[in-house]
């Protein structure tokens, strides 16, 4: 695909230089739902499930796009053109990767001219729309990308692999236009093969304080994550995931606090909890307020009470937390979906130990957490009850704790 698009290495602008491939895992959510973008925590894995980008640098400062899934398309720019509100359609958050590595550069006294421009062709098997990141997955293979033919070295180690997620997430936010938190690019970087990252979305902390890699070996437990994408396709560039968004943060200012982080910090360490969060929500003017900020705070307290009960060997006690999780966003914070509920209500009356929404919600994946045999009747489950509904037929896969972004060997 490459070369249909852009020509062997004799057409290249910079022939020198070979093509190489590097690649990013999507994620999914095991809780920790829209608690990023208020200082709070999440729990999310790498799936298996990857972007693959073939790049080749330029020395003019062109950047040319090919997908697989926009064939006979290529989608161009150069880098003096990008910035926040410049560029659009797929390509922004690639380009925007690019944009956000040279102001990274340029912040720190470094020259922001060493990344250059370049062709990529992509290819991915993260299913789209589905609420498992596919857009972060290409921006954290294009950064590792760049990081490597720029000879950043961020990529070898953890601090600057959060680095790099940060430059992806103002490529998102910034130049992309799409208000998420930063939980998708910590997790395609920073998790690790056998592991749930422990992510703390708290601004300004040090990469050793920020992520914790707690062990998730389901396989031992006779235990698996099913993933069930409704192919209800979600959108965070609608207004929906924005509005939320502003109303967490109005209502922190409205409470005196930097984040609603705050609040359920304090409601943790109080010898009574929910008293704690209760009489925060009386000062709240409105009752969308309430249920929101109400899920935010119980959703953080999930977070916590899942990871004890890995650290004590109790995975296949985490069922109750991931329907709770579920009905607060459905009831609370309001993202979930008809297909997400028929999904969620399928797997459970399939025996399921618990399941939930994943991801920003308003359509795109489910999860179930099901006994490891058991993972295709589940499966099966949910097809009928979406045949049952009229819906389109969903789809299915597992989600085992894959590698982060990097090199192709």
């Amino acid at each position: 695909m490459f070369a249909e698009a852009f020509g062997t290495s004799d057409d290249s602008d910079s022939p020198g230089d070979e093509l190489r491939v590097w690649s990013a895992p999507g994620r999914v959510n095991l809780i920790g739902e829209h608690t990023d973008y208020n200082a709070g925590l999440c729990l999310p894995i790498a799936l298996p499930h990857r972007t693959y980008v073939a790049l080749r640098p330029r020395t003019d400062g062109v950047v040319r796009l090919a997908s697989a899934q926009a064939p006979g398309a290529v989608w161009e720019t150069t880098l003096d053109d990008v910035a926040p509100g410049a560029v659009s359609g797929w390509g922004a958050y690639v380009a925007g990767v690019a944009w956000a590595l040279r102001e990274h550069l340029a912040a720190t006294g470094a020259d922001p001219a060493v990344v250059p421009g370049f062709d990529a062709a992509v290819d991915s098997c993260v299913p789209f729309g589905a609420g498992l990141s596919s857009s972060a997955a290409l921006e954290c293979a294009v950064a590792v990308a760049l990081d490597d033919v720029a000879g950043l070295g961020l990529a070898a180690s953890d601090a600057g692999r959060a680095t790099l997620a940060t430059a992806c997430i103002r490529a998102e936010n910034e130049v992309a236009g799409a208000p998420t938190g930063g939980m998708d690019q910590s997790a395609s970087l920073r998790a690790q093969v056998g592991h749930a990252l422990l992510l703390d979305c708290r601004p300004g902390l040090d990469p050793t304080q920020s992520a914790e890699q707690e062990p998730f070996d389901l396989g031992a437990a006779g235990l698996a994550v099913l993933v069930m994408d409704t192919r209800a396709e979600h959108q965070l560039v609608d207004g929906q995931y924005a509005q939320r968004r502003d109303t967490c943060e109005a209502a922190a200012q409205s409470l005196g606090l930097a984040s609603l982080r705050e609040l359920a910090d304090a409601a943790a360490s109080s010898d009574d909890p929910a008293g704690t969060l209760d009489v925060a929500l009386d000062k709240l003017p409105d009752d969308v307020s309430r249920r929101r900020v109400r899920h935010v705070v119980t959703e953080i307290g999930r977070v916590r009470d899942l990871v004890a009960l890995l650290q004590d060997g109790r995975v296949d006690e985490i069922g109750p937390l991931l329907n709770a999780s579920h009905a607060s966003l459905r009831d609370d914070y309001e993202v979930s979906s008809v297909e997400l509920d028929v999904a969620v209500e399928a797997a459970r009356v399939a025996g399921a130990l618990g399941a939930r929404m994943t991801g920003g919600g308003f359509g795109g994946s489910a999860i179930a957490l099901v006994a490891a045999d058991r993972a295709e009747a589940v499966a099966d489950a949910v097809r009928a009850a979406f045949e049952r509904e009229g819906f389109g037929a969903p789809g299915f896969l597992l989600a085992v704790p894959s590698a982060p972004a990097g090199a192709v060997a």
